[in-house]
């Protein structure tokens, strides 16, 4: 099994100002990763991105990591054209990165407006779907995969995630599987793990701790699930995901990649991300 850490967890250390971008790969390095996966990159005022990113990439061979996985944001049912030749434009700059995997969202759903006019996911699918094989089929040309990743509650339910991937019917395209996202959708994670581990080109590893909606939530650190339970972001090990149970179905299921830690709790990020990597490498003592 080989450990990646998404540039995610460290957030509390690029906004305080501890960490630059690039200087988080000597720290991903230190703590025992394989590989760095970027959520975005934000390059220097004046700094074209695809140049920052090539800068990214020779800072990863200096310190011999790879980076993994290069992740954005998008919103495939509004302007779905303009989006489709943006994210054409961030293929190329994960080609500069030097990485072979792009997860680029689908939506996080429709206005409220629209909502009203009860236009709901099955409205939506098909423009989904154009979306990401139009994506697909330039990052293809460029030796790149994309995928799709369960979050955003509007595409998270496996079943949503397995409808979009079966439209667009293509080899190069797939899933991000967050092992820990499905909760936001209250759904059991080792039972959607299995619903679309066949699909999974990269893997989160994540936790939380999780209230029911019936129980006292204190009011600091806890969201929302769309069914109205409660989590907080937990280290990975620390929670009520089943972890080594959904790193063994995705094992059995052919997975052979990256699993990148993906830390959101409220202890110091370098701890977390550290606690993090020690319980998968434990899991992956187990399976």
């Amino acid at each position: 099994m080989k450990f990646s850490v998404s540039s995610y967890s460290y957030s509390q250390l690029t906004s305080s100002g501890k960490y630059t971008e690039k200087g988080l790969i000597a720290l991903a390095k230190e703590m025992g990763f394989d590989g760095i996966e970027f959520a975005e990159i934000h390059a220097p005022e004046g700094t074209d991105k695809k140049e920052y990113a090539k800068a990214l990439k020779a800072e990863a061979e200096k310190h011999e990591i790879e980076i993994a996985a290069y992740c954005i944001g998008a919103n495939l049912i509004y302007d779905t054209e303009k989006e489709i030749e943006r994210l054409k434009g961030e293929i190329d700059v994960c080609e500069a990165l030097g990485c072979k995997v792009m997860r680029h969202d689908a939506t996080g759903g429709y206005s409220k407006e629209d909502k009203k006019k009860g236009l709901g996911f099955n409205n939506a699918l098909p423009t989904i779907i154009k979306g990401y094989k139009a994506v697909t089929e330039y990052a293809k040309t460029k030796g790149i995969k994309t995928c799709i990743e369960n979050h955003g509650f509007f595409a998270q339910d496996s079943s949503r995630v397995e409808a979009i991937i079966n439209g667009v019917n293509d080899e190069n395209f797939g899933a991000l599987v967050d092992i820990g996202n499905f909760l936001c959708a209250d759904e059991d994670p080792a039972v959607a793990v299995g619903n679309v581990a066949p699909y999974a080109v990269h893997v989160h590893a994540k936790d939380f701790h999780k209230k029911t909606g019936n129980e006292f939530v204190a009011p600091d650190g806890f969201f929302m699930t769309r069914g109205g339970n409660f989590l907080r972001g937990a280290i990975i090990g620390h929670g009520v995901v089943p972890v080594v149970q959904c790193l063994r179905i995705l094992k059995n299921a052919g997975y052979n990649g990256y699993v990148t830690v993906e830390f959101e709790g409220m202890e110091n990020a370098e701890t977390g991300v550290k606690c993090g990597l020690n319980s998968l490498k434990k899991a992956d003592e187990l399976i």
